[in-house]
């Protein structure tokens, strides 16, 4: 996993409140063990027609769209079950962050895990990228981990949450195993230190 530190990123929006893991990913994609190919059923029900051509209406699929690393989403994103395959399929396709007012609790500890960042912003400022994505579909925004700040246009820093052991591992790019083999000579140390006795009157 790559260390993320500070990164400005081209922004999508995705105003919609309630998106579940099923729309991100339809149950079919949960069968395949190759990662590298969810990135082709993301959103797949509203980015492709009946007929399998590309809606050119979906956000993604509009030119202005093409190569955009933050997605703007609505409220409660990543709702519904828990599967693991929604943020892999937004990393696959470029994702390195979404941001949103509010994040279903299983999705965003999911997606901290491989380092996709879900960025948590209040109403105000999400209507405000909003209102700049519309005007200007080339809008970029910073994200700041170290600080916890993202930079919208404009230099307006906002600050936003996250768990420090999750911020520790991103930033250090190294996800919960790496974090706890990194761990072995203080182990080592400890159990040097305190060694253990066994119950002889067993």
């Amino acid at each position: 996993m790559e260390p993320i530190t500070t990164f400005a990123g081209k922004a999508v929006a995705l105003p919609i409140d309630n998106v579940d893991t099923d729309q991100v990913i339809p149950a079919k994609y949960l069968k395949v063990t190759d990662k590298s190919g969810l990135a082709e059923g993301l959103f797949t029900v509203w980015r492709y027609l009946p007929d399998g051509t590309p809606n050119p209406d979906f956000a993604l699929n509009r030119p202005e769209a093409a190569g955009a690393t933050v997605l703007v989403a609505g409220r409660n994103f990543g709702c519904g079950s828990s599967r693991e395959h929604a943020p892999w399929a937004l990393e696959g396709y470029g994702f390195k962050a979404i941001i949103s007012p509010y994040f279903a609790d299983i999705f965003r500890g999911n997606a901290l895990k491989i380092g996709l960042l879900p960025v948590t912003v209040d109403e105000e400022t999400y209507h405000e990228l909003l209102s700049h994505i519309e005007e200007d579909p080339e809008t970029s925004v910073t994200i700041d981990l170290a600080a916890q700040q993202v930079i919208l246009p404009g230099g307006r820093a906002v600050a936003f949450p996250i768990d420090n052991f999750a911020r520790h591992c991103l930033l250090n790019g190294v996800d919960q195993l790496g974090f706890l083999m990194q761990q072995d000579e203080a182990v080592r140390i400890y159990e040097a230190a305190s060694p253990i006795t066994l119950n002889t009157h067993l």
